[in-house]
């Protein structure tokens, strides 16, 4: 049992709210899961084209990321910024992406990349869901849709590295309530692709199944689509991107999603009671996704595809 949460603020001048309303709904999962705890922020981009956000992980916590900084800037004779809480920082290296990875990689090998994107900024840790929310500022954070998640863990062990959200690729992220029968099989079949596997999670089986979908020219309901076929077992998945957040259910619908829609937001979370308290509750669309049905919102558009 684990608790999903996702937000996407319609109105660009009430992106503020995000942060204060994603953690609030994120507290309130906290009783489906409270092992350990994360949240994909979908932030401003970064302007230049080839800048990206890294979000990096101190598993020792002692970490000077300011010299850090520094250190990648002198060696990419570019302007790196960045701004961190605790073990984490998002890091934006202002030019190659390429060139400033392999640079962590040679001088800090115990940093751990989280994401990496135009938009998205990750945090995820061991412990309470109210303990992670308030070390790592997460009412602070302002955006257009956040992607949160409580875990109780039942298939694999309790690290951060195998907290929710997990990503692959640029700006994509999944979380997920449930389990699949089949992550082995999924695993070997994309390694023979050449993918590469952090964790022994079912969750990154599914994400980088998807996100091998995406880069193979599928859309993002398309993929999730294929996943029909291939992802064996029952869950709800929320998935963001830079621009979309996405909701599906497996064909049986066995774990619980429910959809709070209002001029302003749409509020997703496992049980409502997480919802109960946003502003503007009593007037929203409330439902629950049918088996198999795939809720695509464009943060540009907000009209859901169903």
């Amino acid at each position: 049992m684990c608790g999903i949460v996702g937000l996407l603020i319609k109105d660009p001048d009430k992106r503020e709210m995000l942060g204060r309303l994603g953690t609030e709904m994120l507290e309130g999962m906290a009783t489906r899961g409270r092992d350990s705890a994360g949240l994909a922020a979908y932030t401003d981009e970064v302007e230049e084209e080839d800048a990206r956000k890294f979000s990096l992980y101190a598993p020792e916590g002692n970490l000077d990321w300011g010299a850090f900084a520094d250190g990648m800037q002198e060696h990419l004779e570019r302007e790196v910024t960045f701004e961190a809480q605790d073990n984490h920082a998002v890091v934006v290296p202002h030019g190659s992406a390429e060139a400033a990875w392999g640079w962590v990689v040679e001088e800090h090998p115990e940093v751990s990349l989280l994401s990496v994107g135009r938009s998205i900024e990750v945090y995820k840790d061991i412990g309470h869901p109210a303990d992670i929310a308030k070390r790592y500022g997460f009412r602070d954070l302002a955006g257009s849709h956040v992607v949160a998640h409580t875990r109780m863990a039942t298939e694999s062990a309790v690290t951060w590295a195998h907290a929710h959200p997990f990503t692959v690729g640029e700006d994509f992220c999944l979380i997920h309530n449930g389990s699949l029968s089949n992550p082995n099989n999924l695993r070997r079949m994309l390694q023979r692709r050449g993918m590469h596997f952090d964790t022994d999670n079912d969750t990154e089986a599914a994400a980088r199944f998807l996100e091998w979908r995406l880069r193979e020219g599928d859309d993002l309901e398309a993929a999730i689509e294929a996943g029909f076929e291939e992802l064996d077992g029952f869950y709800t998945f929320l998935i963001g991107t830079k621009d979309e957040l996405a909701l599906v259910r497996d064909p049986f619908a066995c774990k619980p999603a429910v959809v709070a829609e209002t001029d302003d937001y749409v509020a997703i979370s496992s049980e409502f009671r997480s919802l109960a308290y946003l502003p503007g509750i009593k007037d929203a669309d409330v439902f629950e996704p049918g088996p198999e049905e795939i809720f695509v919102w464009n943060k540009k558009s907000v009209a859901a595809k169903r």
